[in-house]
């Protein structure tokens, strides 16, 4: 079979054949693609290519089945113990660099961390803060890990539940978190890449607010005066997240909306 042949033989779009094809054959380019597409394909990069293209027609994630996926310029390995990186926790990235002097020492930390993402991204982009990382599942922790590494990036790792592995007289000037805010029987959860995420980073099992309430009411006894906290959640959810946060005691208590205009990051200052 030749590259060709390969590429019209599964009905994928044709970039999707295009990086499954090459994911299966890593010396592969796309000027070679393009130059050669009559080169044939050793009978191993075909059988696995095909792996690939049945997976994806099985609605299997691009991300899963390439191992990675861009994150505010830089490319995180993923696996399915950890969400997809989306363009929508960028603004989370940004809210934190613009409120947080990057240029200064400060303290923060990535609850919920998954791929690792958030923390990598912030102790890369402000190299005078200490970042740390928390996640419930060891599974995601060696991801994170992993990326942190690959990228360069000094994150203090913790296994544990939100702030339960943290040192009880650290205080942070951000706390930041995309933590689960699906409600439990929310349609969303069996439809399009959802169903192959870890559904534990999905949704708390509840109405969705579980995991937010207890990251909101926690934060006062956690942050530094005048530190911040910022959430990522739902896009019906801002109105019942900023009610967390004035309960909590936070102040200049704001939600930010996304580039679709929905509601997306809700972010809380402590007095000081």
């Amino acid at each position: 079979m030749t590259i060709e042949q390969a590429l019209r033989r599964h009905s994928l779009p044709r970039l999707e054949s295009r990086m499954l094809l090459m994911h299966a054959w890593p010396e592969l380019t796309h000027a070679a693609i393009i130059g050669y597409p009559e080169r044939e394909l050793p009978q191993d990069v075909e059988a696995a290519f095909d792996a690939l293209a049945a997976r994806r027609l099985a609605g299997e994630p691009m991300a899963y089945l390439l191992g990675a996926r861009e994150f505010y310029g830089r490319d995180f390995k993923v696996s399915p113990a950890v969400l997809i990186p989306r363009p929508e926790t960028e603004h989370l990235i940004e809210l934190a660099l613009a409120k947080v002097d990057k240029n200064a020492p400060a303290r923060g930390v990535d609850l919920g961390t998954g791929s690792g993402i958030i923390a990598v991204t912030l102790a890369l982009e402000a190299p005078a803060w200490t970042v740390g990382a928390v996640d419930v599942s060891a599974e995601a922790l060696a991801v994170a890990r992993g990326n942190a590494e690959a990228l360069g990036a000094g994150v203090d790792f913790r296994l544990g539940s939100w702030y339960a592995p943290l040192e009880p007289t650290a205080r942070f000037d951000l706390i930041a978190s995309n933590p689960p805010y699906i409600e439990r029987d929310d349609h969303h959860l069996a439809e399009g890449d959802l169903r192959f995420e870890p559904r534990g980073a999905l949704t708390d099992e509840a109405d969705g607010l579980a995991c937010l309430r207890e990251i909101a009411a926690g934060a006062p006894a956690r942050l530094a005066a005048g530190g911040w906290l910022m959430v990522e959640h739902g896009y019906d959810q801002g109105a019942a997240v900023r009610g967390l946060f004035a309960a909590a005691g936070l102040l200049a208590v704001e939600t930010i909306r996304d580039l679709a205009g929905q509601d997306r990051i809700t972010i809380g200052r402590k007095a000081g």
